[in-house]
C-alpha cells in the first residue's frame, strides 16, 4: 500500500503546513480522497466555535471498518495485521492476517447482532490488551453501534458511571485479565458495576484467566458460545453498514476539572483521515514495518495508534498484554529483538521506569531492527529523552516527541521521523492542519517567537471531537468558552527562539499522572467520601517516574490514633471509587486548608508547598487564617 500524501523531505512538509493553511478544505479533501467512501461528501466542512458546531466531510458515507479491513484483503490478505505479546513470556503469541481479522471481525459482529445490538446502541467494552479487545471495537464500528473502553484498571464505580452516563445496553469483558504479576477480576468487577445499571441487558464473557466467575442466566454469554452459534449458522458474512462522516463512532471518557468524568465523541470520517495521516506521517511508515505502541486500548492512543491508524494503514501493529518490568525489566527489549520490532512508541514513564534499572536489560539484546522511535502522554524530559535515543535507538533513530490529547483524537505537534527538527523537550512544530497559537490569560495572542503563553487551536482539524456525550453545554465551557473562538488545550506552552514548541503542564485543575488525565476534583470526591474525611485538596508535584504525582491535603475529623493505616485506608478508598491510578502518592493530615475570605481553597499555594517552593507562595495575608501556612508548610511530606 503506498500513501500519496505521505511528508518525503522537509520541503515537502512545508509545503504542506502552508497549503493545509492557506485552503485547509482543499488539503484535506484531497487526503480524504484517499480512501473508500460508498458516497463523496457534499461539504468538505463547516464550522463554528461559538455554538460549538464543526462538521466534516458532511454527506459522505463510509464505514471504518471496510477502510481498516475490507481494502486491504486483495493486496494485503496474508499480511500480519495484529502481532499478539502475552503477559507470560512463556505463552504462545499470536499473528491474525488480515483476513483472519476480517472473518474473526465478521464473526463477532454477527454475535453483537444476535444479541440485538442494533445501529447507534452504545456499548461498553472492559477488557484486557487481547486480539478479542480489537475485534470487539471493530465488530461495534462494523454494525455502527458506538463502542466506550474503559480502561482494565478502573473501579465498578467508575465503570458504572461510564455505562449510566451513555446507557450502554450490553456489555463485553473477560473473565479476567493477567497484567504483569496480577490476575485482574474483570468480570467481577462488572458484576459489581451492574448492580446499579438497569440499561444493560447483555454481557459477553471471553475467557482469558479461567477464573470462575459467576454467569446470570438470561443476561451472561460466553464470547466462545456465541462464535459457535455463528460458525453453525455457516458463518455468513456480515456487511458494513453504512455510516454518516458525522455519524459517532465512539465515545471515550477524560478526567476534567470537574468530578464528573467527561465522554469524548468522536465521529467515522474525520477521525479516520485524520488518524491514518499521523499515524503515517508522524512515523514515516513504510509498508511492512512492525510497528509497536505500548499503550493500551483503554486509552486514545490505544484507540488511535493501536487499532484505526495502523489498521486503515495496511500496517503490522503489535498488542502486548504485559507491562514492561514483567517478568524482567528486559521484556520490552525481548520483544523488539523477538519480533524485529521496526517502529516503538511509548510513554516517558515507561522510559523513566526502565532507566532506573540501568543498561544490564538493554545488553544483549538485539535492537538493530528499530528505526523510529515515540513517546506519548506527557512531555519527555531531557535525561530519558537521551536515555532513549543513546542506548535504545543506538544514536541513529530519530525520536518523535508527540504532544496531542484525547479530545484531539490523533497527533497535533511532533516532530516527522528523520524529517524535521527534533529537540530533546520539545514537541516541537504542528502537523499540517493544525493552527496552534499562544494567549495571554486575556485571550489576546502573543505574537513572535520566545514566549510563553497557554495554547490554543485555532481552526478545527478533520480528528477534534463533536461533543461531549448527552451534554453540548459542558463541550462549550469546557473548550470554547475560555477565549473567544479559540479550542482551549489546558496547557501552558512555550514557543522558543526558532518557533518550537514546549508543552509546559497544565493550567486547569487537572494531573498528569503517567500520561494519564486526573481531575484533581475527581480524586478530591473519593477522598472526602472516606468516613470521617471533613475535606481535602489534591495538587500535583514533580514525580520521577510518573512525571508527576499526586499530593493530597486531607483535614480529619478526629486525629487518628494509626495515622499510617488512616492514610492507606484512604488511599483504598479512592482506588475503590476511581480504580488503583488515582490513589495519592502522599497524604498530609492538615488542620485547615488555605482559604480565602469567600472560602475558596488556593490550590496555588498549597502545590508550592507541595514543590518544595518554600519561598515563593506569594501574599498570604489575604487568607481567612494565614497561620494555616505554616502549619502546612511544617508538616510537608
Amino acid at each position: 500500500m503506498s500513501y500519496p500524501y505521505q511528508i518525503k523531505n522537509i520541503e515537502e512538509y512545508e509545503q504542506a503546513y502552508k497549503q493545509s493553511v492557506m485552503d485547509p478544505e482543499g488539503f484535506w479533501a484531497n487526503i480524504a480522497d484517499h480512501f473508500l467512501w460508498r458516497r463523496k461528501w457534499d461539504k468538505v466542512l463547516e464550522w463554528n466555535f461559538s455554538d460549538p458546531d464543526i462538521k466534516w466531510f458532511q454527506g459522505g458515507k463510509l464505514n471504518i471498518t471496510e477502510n481498516c479491513l475490507d481494502r486491504h484483503l486483495g493486496t494485503l490478505g496474508n499480511r500480519p495485521a495484529i502481532i499478539w505479546e502475552p503477559n507470560d513470556p512463556e505463552e504462545r503469541h499470536r499473528i491474525l492476517t488480515y483476513r483472519e481479522l476480517y472473518t474473526k471481525v465478521c464473526q463477532f459482529a454477527n454475535v453483537l447482532k444476535n444479541n440485538g445490538v442494533k445501529k447507534g446502541d452504545r456499548i461498553c467494552i472492559y477488557m484486557g490488551m487481547i486480539p478479542e479487545l480489537a475485534i470487539a471495537v471493530l465488530a461495534c464500528a462494523r454494525i455502527g453501534a458506538i463502542h466506550s473502553v474503559v480502561f482494565g484498571g478502573f473501579s465498578a464505580q467508575s465503570i458504572s458511571d461510564r455505562i449510566k452516563d451513555a446507557s450502554c445496553s450490553l456489555v463485553i469483558t473477560c473473565d479476567g485479565a493477567f497484567r504483569g504479576n496480577k490476575d485482574i477480576p474483570l468480570k467481577s468487577v462488572i458484576d459489581d458495576a451492574l448492580m446499579t445499571c438497569p440499561t444493560v441487558k447483555k454481557v459477553i464473557v471471553a475467557t482469558r484467566t479461567r477464573t470462575p466467575v459467576s454467569m446470570l442466566k438470561g443476561r451472561d454469554v460466553w464470547w466462545e458460545d456465541e462464535i459457535k452459534a455463528v460458525e453453525t449458522m455457516g458463518n455468513p458474512p456480515c456487511p458494513a453498514e453504512e455510516m454518516d462522516a458525522e455519524d459517532m463512532l465512539f465515545i471515550l471518557y477524560t478526567s476534567g476539572s470537574t468530578g464528573k468524568p467527561k465522554g469524548v465523541v468522536h465521529t467515522c470520517g474525520g477521525y479516520m483521515v485524520y488518524a491514518n495521516y499521523t499515524f503515517v506521517n508522524t512515523f514515516q511508515y513504510q509498508p511492512g514495518e512492525v510497528y509497536f505502541c505500548t499503550a493500551d486500548v483503554g486509552w486514545i492512543t490505544g484507540h488511535s495508534y493501536i487499532i484505526y491508524g495502523p489498521l486503515s494503514a495496511g500496517a503490522t501493529t503489535l498488542m502486548f498484554e504485559g507491562v514492561p518490568t514483567y517478568p524482567d525489566a528486559g521484556r520490552l527489549w525481548e520483544i523488539v529483538d523477538k519480533f524485529r520490532v521496526n517502529i516503538l512508541y511509548t510513554a516517558p514513564t515507561a522510559i523513566r521506569s526502565l532507566m532506573g534499572y540501568g543498561l544490564g536489560p538493554v545488553n544483549h539484546k538485539d535492537l538493530s531492527s528499530l528505526r523510529k522511535l515515540g513517546s506519548v502522554g506527557e512531555p519527555i524530559n531531557e535525561e530519558a529523552w537521551h536515555w532513549f535515543k543513546d542506548n535504545i535507538g543506538k544514536g541513529r533513530c530519530p525520536i518523535v516527541d508527540t504532544w496531542w490529547q484525547t479530545e484531539t483524537g490523533g497527533i497535533m505537534i511532533t516532530p516527522i521521523a528523520g524529517i524535521t527538527k527534533e529537540k530533546p523537550g520539545y514537541a516541537t512544530l504542528p502537523m499540517p492542519g493544525v493552527q496552534p497559537i499562544l494567549v495571554d490569560e486575556a485571550g489576546k495572542e502573543i505574537q513572535g517567537n520566545g514566549v510563553n503563553g497557554n495554547l490554543c487551536i485555532k481552526h478545527p482539524w478533520p480528528g477534534m471531537l463533536r461533543t461531549t456525550y448527552g451534554d453540548h453545554e459542558r463541550f462549550r465551557n469546557t473548550y470554547f468558552s475560555t477565549y473567544e473562538n479559540l479550542y482551549f488545550t489546558g496547557d501552558g506552552c512555550l514557543r522558543d527562539e526558532e518557533g518550537y514548541y514546549r508543552i509546559t503542564g497544565r493550567v486547569d485543575d487537572v494531573l498528569n499522572v503517567s500520561g494519564h488525565r486526573i481531575g484533581t476534583a475527581e480524586v478530591e470526591n473519593a477522598i472526602n467520601m472516606h468516613a470521617g474525611v471533613v475535606e481535602s485538596a489534591v495538587v500535583g508535584y514533580p514525580h520521577d517516574i510518573k512525571g508527576q504525582g499526586i499530593y493530597a491535603y486531607v483535614t480529619l475529623e478526629h486525629l487518628s490514633h494509626d495515622a499510617e493505616l488512616t492514610k492507606k485506608d484512604i488511599a483504598q478508598t479512592v482506588a475503590r471509587i476511581i480504580g488503583p491510578i488515582a490513589k495519592p502518592d502522599k497524604i498530609q493530615f492538615v488542620d485547615g486548608l488555605p482559604k480565602t475570605r469567600s472560602g475558596k481553597i488556593m490550590r496555588r499555594i498549597l502545590r508550592k508547598i507541595a514543590e518544595n517552593d518554600l519561598d515563593n507562595l506569594g501574599d498570604t495575608s489575604t487568607l481567612l487564617d494565614p497561620s494555616v501556612v505554616e502549619d502546612i508548610k511544617k508538616g510537608r511530606l
